[in-house]
Order: structure tokens, then C-alpha cells, then sequence
């Protein structure tokens, strides 16, 4: 069995490969996760990169995750933002690594952004947040099992025990706030959980959870988070409520809701993170 590269050859290759394509300077990071990935077509000057043309690039295969990058201008006011996008990530459930799942957030990273903004769908286990609320993620609990810093430490990447306190750029998230504000928009602030999945949380988890401080859940982002943290990249987070968690509904939770509702609220959260980004990527 052909030995695999370690994780900095690795994204040194993947990097050559996107920046073969795109003489791009990126200033922010985005990950978009389900039904959100209308963002990235806002894009001016857009040079789109499908996941599978980038060597050692997980491809998600999820219903709602494009598995593209795109890398282009987001207009704003004060002039267009230089960002580089995910359409869709890789999930653990499907059988990656931590190593793979937060791979692409390394490659934003790598690319030089100064600061990374994830995206996710998310259950509401809080019981005041209802489908369709933004919820800026002040912390989280990570439930998966997954930490993509196990195994031999890169010291080239980032120091073996990063410290996580702020995983959450206090900063930004206040910035985020302001945004939300001046838009007059409402944004929430939660903790998030994050499950292995890819089966939906029993009622008896969702009360766990809540216990624990949850207040939403989903499957993905806490890996990618660690992932920038380690490299040193600011983080700032924002869940799209797209169904409430198991036992506060009255209906099956299906993904198709899920998809509906993430591009029923495409249109706030794209004027936020642009409103947001117009000031803190500058």
C-alpha cells in the first residue's frame, strides 16, 4: 500500500494546483455549508475549481454541496472583496478522516486569508430559536469524535496543543453583531454541537445536549474550525437554524428541509457576510 504524504506536502500540492489556476490574493475564507452555497455565485471574476480537479482534495458527495471552489471578488460597498468560497464540505459520516474533513479549510488558509467564516445548516435545540433564524456561533462542543490534530503534530502547521478559548474570534463576532444591527437583521448567538451523524439526534441526545448548553446542532464545521485555529487564522461562525432538533418538531426531519430552508434565507445572509466582510477584510 502506497504510503501517504504527510499533511504539509500534502497541502503545498494542493495549493501549487489552485494557485496554478488563480494569481488570486484572497483576503477571506468561506465555508458554505447546505443550501448555502448561493453565495459563491455572487462572485465576480469567479474562477471556479471543482474539488475533484484539486489533488488530494476530499469531494463531498451530499445532496446541496456543489464541491467547488470558487475563487473571486464579492462586491461590496466600499469596492469588491478578494475571497476564495467553498460550495459544500466534506462530512465525517461519509466515511473521512478529521484529517480529510478539515482539508479544505487548511487550503483556504494556506491561501493566505486573514480570517475564515464557516457556515453550516443546524438543528435548533434551543427551544426559543425557531427554522429560518441566524445564529452567530459563540463556542461549541465537539460530540464527533473527530479532531483533526490527532496523530504526529505538523510543526510547520501550528504548535501541537492549540489553545481554543477564543476558537471563536471574539472580535469579529462582535463586528458581526454590529453588521446585524445596522441591517437591522436579527442574529442569535449560540453554542454549537456537533454530532458524527449522518443519522438525526433521538430526542433523548437533543435533551443532552441542551444540558450540556447546545443550543444548535449539526454535523460538520468544529473540525475545520481546530484546523484554522491551528494555523493561526481567526475564525468567526454562523449557523442557519433549518429545522427544529428531535422532539421539538411535530414532522420527520428530512434533509430536503433542511435545503429549503438554507436557500429560503440565502438572501439575509448573503447581505450579512457581505456587509460583514466589506469591514473586517479589508
Amino acid at each position: 500500500m502506497t504510503k501517504r504524504a504527510d499533511l504539509s506536502t500534502r497541502l503545498s500540492y494542493a495549493l501549487a494546483w489552485v494557485r496554478g489556476r488563480t494569481d488570486a490574493g484572497p483576503a477571506a475564507g468561506i465555508v458554505l455549508g447546505s443550501g448555502l452555497a448561493g453565495l459563491a455565485d455572487r462572485l465576480e471574476r469567479a474562477v471556479v475549481i471543482p474539488y475533484a480537479e484539486i489533488p488530494g482534495f476530499p469531494v463531498s458527495k451530499v445532496p446541496g454541496h456543489h464541491a467547488r471552489l470558487v475563487v473571486g471578488d464579492l462586491p461590496a460597498d466600499g469596492g469588491p472583496i478578494p475571497v476564495v468560497a467553498m460550495q459544500g464540505r466534506a462530512h465525517g459520516y461519509e466515511g473521512w478522516s478529521a484529517e480529510d474533513v478539515a482539508f479544505g479549510a487548511r487550503v483556504l488558509c494556506g491561501l493566505g486569508v486573514k480570517l475564515l467564516l464557516v457556515t453550516n445548516a443546524a438543528g435548533g435545540v434551543n427551544p426559543s430559536f425557531g427554522p429560518g433564524d441566524l445564529v452567530r456561533i459563540t463556542d461549541h462542543l465537539n460530540l464527533s469524535g473527530l479532531n483533526p490534530l490527532v496523530g504526529e503534530n505538523d510543526d510547520r502547521l501550528g504548535t501541537r496543543f492549540p489553545d481554543l478559548t477564543e476558537a471563536y474570534d471574539p472580535a469579529l463576532g462582535a463586528l458581526l453583531d454590529e453588521v446585524a444591527r445596522a441591517q437591522d437583521l436579527p442574529l442569535r448567538s449560540g453554542v454549537y454541537a456537533c454530532m458524527l451523524g449522518p443519522s438525526y439526534e433521538t430526542p433523548a441526545e437533543i435533551r443532552m445536549l441542551r444540558a450540556l448548553g447546545a443550543d444548535v446542532v449539526g454535523m460538520s464545521t468544529v473540525p475545520e474550525v481546530i484546523a484554522a485555529r491551528h494555523m493561526r487564522v481567526r475564525v468567526v461562525g454562523i449557523s442557519v437554524v433549518t429545522n427544529l432538533a428531535a422532539g421539538l418538531a411535530r414532522r420527520t426531519l428530512t434533509h430536503e428541509e433542511v435545503q429549503a430552508t438554507g436557500a429560503r434565507v440565502e438572501a439575509r445572509l448573503t447581505a450579512l457576510v457581505t456587509g460583514f466582510l466589506a469591514r473586517a477584510a479589508r
